[in-house]
């Protein structure tokens, strides 16, 4: 009996550490989808109250799934000036105090998914994240920035995470390097507002000048 609960007790291990992430990705996933089409198709008053109400608070999960490389079913790019649109915009202008606290929850929740990621590599190691299936980065990929972060160091950790491309590839050759827990949140953390802070200005410039106005 003790054998039998004690591979059960395996086998629930086994698959929280492969699908749990995964699990909780498609939450959110289902929230967003019920969202955009209460939105669409519902009461758009109703929907709006409650975007108001609780998209910050929610804001910061999504962006912890983002900082892990999790978030499968939107754009990093799209967050920020998503939710300057949604939660921070008015006919008068910008409420520039909740942009400040979008740029916190985004810095935040960002580098908290980061460094689970970061300590993950740091401890299982890169073939044990290799073989987990919500791990998307393949084997050729991670070989290619293994050698960025032997070429540039840790200081390549700030600068993939401000650009789109390359956000958040160099966690794990971090991680596996085993530098300074502090120094990456650090390094994390700088170049998130780098990369928030040039998408709010592209966002803003361009319906400042209704480039939006084609789609």
């Amino acid at each position: 009996m003790a054998s039998l609960d004690s591979t059960r007790r395996s086998r629930l291990r086994g698959f929280a550490e492969d699908y749990g992430l995964i699990v909780v990705a498609g939450f959110f996933f289902l929230l967003a989808v019920a969202g955009a089409v209460l939105f669409v198709f519902g009461d758009e008053q109703f929907a709006q109250r409650i975007i108001d109400t609780y998209g910050l608070p929610v804001l910061l999960p999504i962006f912890v799934l983002e900082g892990a490389m999790l978030l499968y079913f939107a754009p990093s790019e799209a967050l920020v000036p998503g939710a300057i649109e949604f939660l921070a915009t008015e006919p008068s202008g910008y409420e520039w105090p909740v942009i400040a606290l979008i740029f916190v929850v985004a810095t935040v929740g960002a580098t908290l998914g980061q460094v689970a990621l970061f300590q993950l590599a740091k401890r299982g190691g890169r073939e044990w994240l290799l073989q987990k299936p919500w791990f998307r980065i393949d084997e050729s990929k991670l070989d290619r920035f293994d050698r960025w972060f032997d070429r540039w160091g840790k200081w390549g950790v700030f600068v993939s995470n401000a650009l789109i491309l390359t956000r958040g590839m160099l966690t794990v050759p971090a991680g596996v390097a085993e530098i300074d827990t502090r120094e990456f949140v650090a390094l994390s953390a700088a170049g998130t507002v780098v990369f928030e802070t040039w998408l709010a200005l592209v966002w803003h410039y361009a319906v400042e000048f209704g480039l939006l106005n084609f789609f």
